[in-house]
């Protein structure tokens, strides 16, 4: 959206609400016809909006699938695109790593192997994901609005939006086996109903070598060049009727109404493409007062404790093999966030961000107060959030640290927490239920199973020792959590005695305590452990912190509704997108390199060779098989390299993206899948807050690198025969 600010305030708040360059904006795929499809037709689209978004015939939309979970089915961790007529659909690795990592022992390390099934009945079964496809979507503003006025408290309005919603959504799945969700638009200003079919049965089909697939690892990340092999594949299957059914070993693989045609013609600078998938957050609406806490709080205190945490679990990872299988999928999604909220800080500084925020501000406000109506709607917005922003940031700060040092920082704590519901009923005495209790142990050793099947207790112990610690060390001591007190006390702060006492002590230590302990469950042994009255203090004391964060948060949701509000009523000609919410959203766009600072050009695209270049073996994050090189050296590239006889891995676009779009499809002007969506560039890590049309480019694994991976690395041509390859 915005040039450099640094030098062009002005100029760059102009730019800002000028008419929206191609580039920027996740868009709903409903609006497509009145927005953008024109506009996508002049950069070369060959296809028209009902190709990409139809209700009554098969479409791109019919091929998209949103990853999550049997709990959290509407919040879509990952996007896959279909790529067969059976249910076969891609993703990035480290979108499946979790499943990889659950299959994976010291005897099958998949993680380091690598798995692919060479045919159905080897595909392996994924307990609580889901993937949905979107069946329609539509705009219910007008079924809730009129009920929504401006004396309501915030309580009431979102009891009335809930309710109201409830009923839309009860009424779109009536009679069918699609499930409805409804979600605010533009800070409750707009709401739409997504209507989804949502599979249970999800089978890993296969999977590169993690050497590959996370080539380049936490020092690569989020970076350009790039050379990773980031892809996995899955398959969709159904009850024989074509239905959602959990899994089965009668169950067929899925019929899809529109499948991905894979091209392997490659693309070139300058070509069109468009990019649709699950972004999850995005907050473009930030004012500068959220910046600041943005940046001074979460950012900079996720940072610095994920430090700690990393080191502590990577110098056990690498001690033994198992505890590196354990901790992998762990280790990585913590350093994941770990290194985008040091680089979004950089980016934010660089470009200026605060400024650009500072500026849209300042024109709100002339707008605004250019008009006795505007000031009466309009003139407290901004005020409202400021304050809020202001009065909590004490509790931001021990929030943030609560979350990342305490329930995110070592598990056992949290773990403990699922045994209240034992120990209320154990303290009945006589009184209490002893079938209920039969079935409350039962529930609890499935999820010790669980639970402890990815557990080191010497890793843990480390974990509670420096986290604790880094607590301590930050965190208003009038907000601590009460079990501060007894290691001041008893262990006069000597964190690692107090951890090493505690994993002496608590049943929950280990596997075998824990389940010694279900055998033979006592209201007086739990009460008393220490790993459970530390997770029962913690959670005290993170609901004291939440419920003073939110009463001093006071008016600043309406506020921001308020400046949302006021902002699109500025420009009420501008195609305007709302933040991303983990909806299904298109953005389109062009293929292209480009020029972070002076003297550096970036090409749009990387090769194998890169990958050799790169070759460490004393690295961990550089090993490449041996097989790769074999074929690398005998050029051993069939129908997948250019017309120069190179394989191309990576290439750029500037596409809009963010966490979620991950595995996402890059779909060339014809509707065919070129490329999978796995990262973005550090130099625009500031991209979910403020978009950077220079320097915003999203990262993705070039397809031709994909099927030569599974065709001549893993030798599985039973997926390359299911799939529509266009040459």
């Amino acid at each position: 959206m915005r040039k450099f600010v640094s030098l062009f305030m002005g100029l760059c708040f102009l730019l800002s609400f000028s008419n929206v360059k191609a580039d920027e904006g996740m868009w709903l795929l409903s609006l497509l016809k009145k927005q953008n499809v024109a506009e996508m037709q002049q950069m070369g689209l060959k296809l028209t909006g009902d190709d990409i978004y139809n209700i009554n015939n098969s479409s791109l939309k019919d091929a998209i699938v949103g990853l999550g979970s049997e709990g959290r089915p509407f919040r879509h961790f990952c996007t896959g695109e279909i790529i067969s007529d059976q249910g076969l659909f891609l993703t990035n690795h480290h979108c499946g790593f979790g499943a990889i990592q659950s299959h994976s022992t010291t005897e099958h390390n998949y993680l380091e192997d690598g798995f692919w099934a060479y045919s159905k009945n080897e595909e392996l079964t994924n307990p609580g994901i889901t993937a949905s496809i979107l069946i329609r979507m539509a705009d219910v503003t007008d079924q809730i609005a009129p009920k929504l006025n401006e004396k309501m408290t915030d309580e009431e309005r979102y009891e009335t939006i809930d309710k109201i919603a409830k009923e839309i959504e009860k009424k779109a799945e009536e009679g069918t086996e699609y499930k409805a969700n409804v979600k605010s638009m533009f800070e409750g200003n707009q709401f739409f109903l997504f209507v989804y079919v949502i599979y249970k049965d999800v089978r890993l089909v296969g999977a590169p070598p993690q050497s590959m697939g996370k080539f380049g690892g936490d020092t690569d990340n989020w970076m350009w060049p790039r050379h990773t092999a980031d892809f996995s594949m899955f398959r969709i299957y159904t009850g024989k009727d074509g239905k959602p059914a959990a899994y089965s070993k009668d169950n067929v693989p899925l019929k899809p109404k529109h499948h991905l045609p894979v091209s392997i013609k490659g693309q070139q600078e300058k070509d069109f493409a468009m990019i649709m998938g699950f972004p999850g957050t995005t907050d473009r609406y930030l004012t500068s007062f959220g910046l600041k806490e943005t940046m001074d709080i979460t950012n900079a205190n996720r940072y610095k404790i994920r430090t700690v945490k990393l080191a502590n679990m990577l110098e056990e990872m690498e001690k033994a093999e198992a505890t590196r299988i354990k901790y992998a999928s762990k280790y990585a999604s913590t350093a994941n966030y770990w290194k985008y909220s040091n680089e979004q800080n950089k980016a934010l500084k660089a470009l200026n961000t605060m400024g650009a925020k500072q500026e849209i501000e300042k024109k709100f406000t002339e707008w605004v107060n250019a008009s006795e109506e505007r000031k009466a709607k309009y003139g407290e917005a901004l005020k409202y959030i400021e304050e809020a922003y202001t009065n909590r940031s004490k509790e931001a700060f021990a929030r943030s640290y609560m979350v990342e040092a305490l329930l995110r920082g070592p598990e056992l704590p949290s773990f403990t927490l699922g045994t209240k519901g034992l120990l209320k009923e154990l303290k009945k005495g006589k009184e209490a239920d002893q079938e209920k209790i039969n079935k409350m142990v039962k529930a609890l050793k499935e999820e010790a199973k669980a639970f402890y099947k990815d557990y080191d207790p010497t890793t843990e112990k480390k974990l509670i020792a420096s986290l604790f610690e880094v607590f301590a060390n930050n965190v208003d001591k009038n907000l601590f959590p009460s079990v501060f007190t007894t290691i001041e006390k008893k262990f006069k702060n000597d964190f690692n005695k107090y951890a090493e006492t505690l994993m002496n002590k608590s049943v929950f230590a280990t596997k075998a305590k824990f389940n010694a302990f279900l055998e033979k469950p006592s209201a007086k042994v739990l009460e008393k452990d220490m790993a459970y009255t530390a997770g029962t203090s913690i959670l005290k004391a993170f609901r004291n912190v939440n419920k003073a964060y939110a009463e001093k948060s006071g008016d600043k949701q309406k506020g921001i509704r308020l400046f949302v509000a006021g902002l699109l009523e500025m420009q009420p000609e501008k195609a305007w997108a709302p933040d991303a919410n983990s909806t299904l959203r298109l953005t389109y766009g062009k293929v292209g390199g480009y020029s972070p600072k002076d003297a550096v050009d970036y090409n749009y695209y990387t090769t194998l060779e890169g990958v050799i270049e790169k070759m460490d073996p004393t690295s961990f994050e550089f090993k490449v098989p041996a097989k790769l090189v074999e074929l690398y050296e005998a050029k051993d590239y069939g129908q997948y390299a250019d017309a120069n006889g190179k394989l191309h891995t990576c290439f750029l676009t500037d596409h809009d993206i963010t966490g979620g779009n991950s595995g996402s499809p890059v779909i060339n002007a014809n509707g065919e899948l070129i490329g999978t969506a796995f990262d973005g560039n550090s130099e625009a890590m500031s991209g979910d807050i403020d978009f950077e049309e220079n320097l915003q480019r999203c990262i993705n694994l070039d397809v031709r690198y994909t099927l030569w991976i599974i065709d001549k690395f893993a030798g599985a041509k039973n997926l390359i025969e299911e799939m529509t390859i266009v040459k």
